[in-house]
């Protein structure tokens, strides 16, 4: 495909550059098939310097987003394909500034896409109802189409499409987890949350593994949460119990950060959070002196994952 082959000659140019209650283990979900469309990413989607810049028209609106095609893809193939969500008032070309997963990508022979939000009074972002329920914008279906189309185009495992974000990116993927759960895996939070409304609409048709990343100083998404936002530990709590998991091991940091992880659950997936001392509204890196590296941590949960619950070993 002259498609695929000019990908695989940009990202060789990249990478030498350096640049409730859960279903029962017997449910297995079947993603849907992508329905067959004329319009190819060769028809929106143009090279820039570390990816496929691509755009089209839903809902009435341009959309716009960007995807990462590693060098170890080989077409026929089937690969997981990861979502990673900026901020409120942020953008897709920031979030890979600091959720960088190119690396990752390369090494474990994955998809990433970056999306763009539309604009609500100015500003980007993410539709998650409660704090954005001005906006009308509808980002499940945009998530769901972006997936049709590049899955369309590419070997994807539609069993391993995860997503990760950063603050309003973070809310994104709780909503997704609600709301596409027959889409998605498993998703990662970076100092989001659940709004109400997401939280008290939450329909997830199969058992959903969840990480949460938080600063214990964050004064954005306050970790005991306010009228927007459900504090942190409640929002753990919902996904304890909607995958009815049973034990809980407890880790802790030289600095007093601590993680937790709820473990024998249904299908065997896991709920973890790592709160953060000392840390406040950020996306964590060690390369910046922080405890941990937020993308690789990100990505050695999430891959051990499927729609189906933990992969096997």
């Amino acid at each position: 495909m002259k498609f695929l082959s000019s990908i695989i000659l940009l990202t060789l140019f990249i990478v030498s550059c350096g640049g409730g209650g859960g279903s029962s283990n017997d449910d297995v979900i079947t993603p849907p098939i992508p329905p067959t469309t004329t319009e190819t990413l060769e028809d929106i989607c143009s090279y820039y310097s570390w990816g496929l810049f691509c755009e089209f028209t839903h809902d009435g609106l341009n959309r716009e987003f960007t995807v990462y095609i590693p060098q170890s893809y080989e077409e026929g193939t089937q690969v997981p394909l990861l979502f990673n969500f900026h901020g409120y008032g942020s953008s897709a070309y920031a979030q890979i500034g600091y959720g960088d997963f190119r690396d990752l990508s390369e090494q474990h022979n994955f998809i990433i896409v970056i999306p763009q939000g539309s604009l609500l009074q100015g500003t980007s972002h993410w539709n998650v109802k409660g704090w954005t329920s001005a906006s009308t914008t509808d980002d499940i279906d945009f998530t769901s189409e972006m997936i049709d189309r590049i899955s369309a185009e590419y070997s994807i495992d539609l069993t391993r499409v995860y997503a990760t974000g950063m603050s309003n990116g973070g809310f994104m993927s709780y909503h997704l987890a609600c709301n596409l759960s027959s889409r998605i895996a498993a998703i990662a939070s970076v100092t989001g949350s659940m709004t109400p409304g997401t939280y008290n609409d939450c329909n997830p048709v199969h058992p959903t593994s969840i990480m949460q990343i938080h600063g214990i100083n964050d004064s954005v998404v306050p970790y005991q949460g306010n009228a927007g936002m459900k504090p942190i530990p409640e929002v753990i709590e919902y996904w304890k119990n909607y995958n009815q998991c049973t034990s809980l091991a407890i880790g802790d940091f030289t600095s007093g950060s601590t993680s937790e992880s709820h473990q024998n659950c249904l299908n065997d997936v896991s709920v973890e959070l790592w709160v953060l001392n000392n840390f406040g509204h950020s996306w964590p890196e060690t390369r910046r002196g922080d405890e941990i590296n937020g993308a690789e941590v990100i990505w050695n949960f999430l891959s051990l994952y499927s729609t189906n619950g933990r992969i096997a070993d």
